[in-house]
C-alpha cells in the first residue's frame, strides 16, 4: 500500500475515533461522566498513551537507523568503486576494457536509482544485472599478472568487488521495508482509544474539532515519516545520490 494512503488511513481512523467519542458523550448517562469515572478512564488512557509513545519512538528510531545505514552503504560502495577503478588503472592498459564496462554499468545503476521508481530499482536485482556484474568479475579473474605488483593489484581489486556486491545486496534488502501490518493495527487501535477519550471528555466545538484534526494529522505524518525512512531509495524521502554521481565522473580518469 502507498505510504501516503497509509498515513491518510491513520488520520481518518484517529479523527473518526475522536468524533465517535464525542457522539458517545452526548448519549451517555451523566453518572458515567462523574469525576471518579473520568479519573479512572484518564489513568487507563495515560497508560495506553505511554505505550503508544514508546512504540512510535522506537519505530522512528529504527526507521532512521535504516535510512542512515543505506546512506552509509551507498557512500561506502561509491568509494570502493573509485578505489577499484584506480587499482585497475595502476594494473595497466590490459584493464581498459574492464574500466569502460565498469563505467557503463555504473551509469545504468545510477540512472535506475535516480528515477526513484520502485519498479526500476527492483531491476537492480534482476538476473541480467547480476550476470553483467558477474561477467565483470570474471574478466578481472581472467587477468594474467606479469609481476608481483600486478598480482597484488588483482587480489585487491577482487576484494573491492566483493565489498561492493555485499553493500549493494544490503542496500537492496533495506530498500522496501515497512511497519508490520499487525504492529500497525495494534498501534492505530491504541491511538484510536486515546483519540476516542479526547472526544469523550471534551465538549465539541469548532476549536476542539480543529485540535483533534491537527493531532490526527500529526500522528498520520509520523507514520508517513516512518514508512518513508524505511524505504530510503524511493518515495518522498530518499538518500542523496551525489556520491554516485561524483564517482561516475571519476571513473575512467
Amino acid at each position: 500500500m502507498n505510504d501516503v494512503v497509509i498515513a491518510l488511513f491513520v488520520f481518518a481512523c484517529l479523527f473518526g475515533s475522536a468524533l465517535l467519542g464525542s457522539y458517545v458523550r452526548e448519549r451517555l448517562p451523566s453518572h458515567h461522566l462523574s469525576d471518579d469515572s473520568v479519573a479512572v478512564v484518564k489513568l487507563a488512557t495515560g497508560l495506553i498513551a505511554t505505550m503508544s509513545a514508546l512504540v512510535l519512538g522506537l519505530l522512528v528510531s529504527t526507521a532512521k537507523g535504516t535510512f542512515d545505514t543505506a546512506n552509509a552503504e551507498l557512500e561506502g560502495a561509491a568509494a570502493k568503486v573509485i578505489q577499484f577503478d584506480r587499482l585497475l588503472a595502476r594494473y595497466g592498459s590490459d584493464t581498459q576494457g574492464i574500466r569502460n564496462e565498469l563505467k557503463h554499468n555504473y551509469a545504468e545503476v545510477t540512472q535506475m536509482l535516480a528515477t526513484r521508481d520502485q519498479q526500476q530499482i527492483a531491476k537492480l536485482d534482476s538476473p541480467e544485472v547480476i550476470r553483467r556484474s558477474e561477467s565483470l568479475q570474471r574478466q578481472v579473474e581472467s587477468l594474467s599478472p606479469d609481476n608481483d605488483d600486478q598480482r597484488s593489484l588483482k587480489t585487491k581489486a577482487l576484494q573491492d568487488m566483493d565489498s561492493v556486491f555485499a553493500a549493494r545486496w544490503l542496500t537492496l534488502l533495506q530498500a522496501d521495508q515497512s511497519i508490520p501490518s499487525v504492529m500497525l493495527v495494534i498501534l492505530v487501535t491504541w491511538l484510536g482509544i486515546i483519540f476516542g477519550s479526547f472526544g469523550l471528555f471534551a465538549p465539541r466545538n469548532g476549536t476542539i474539532v480543529v485540535v483533534w484534526m491537527m493531532c490526527a494529522l500529526s500522528t498520520g505524518a509520523t507514520i508517513l515519516l516512518v514508512e518513508e525512512l524505511n524505504r530510503p531509495l524511493d518515495g518522498l524521502i530518499c538518500v542523496s545520490l551525489e556520491p554516485l554521481v561524483h564517482t561516475l565522473e571519476r571513473i575512467g580518469q
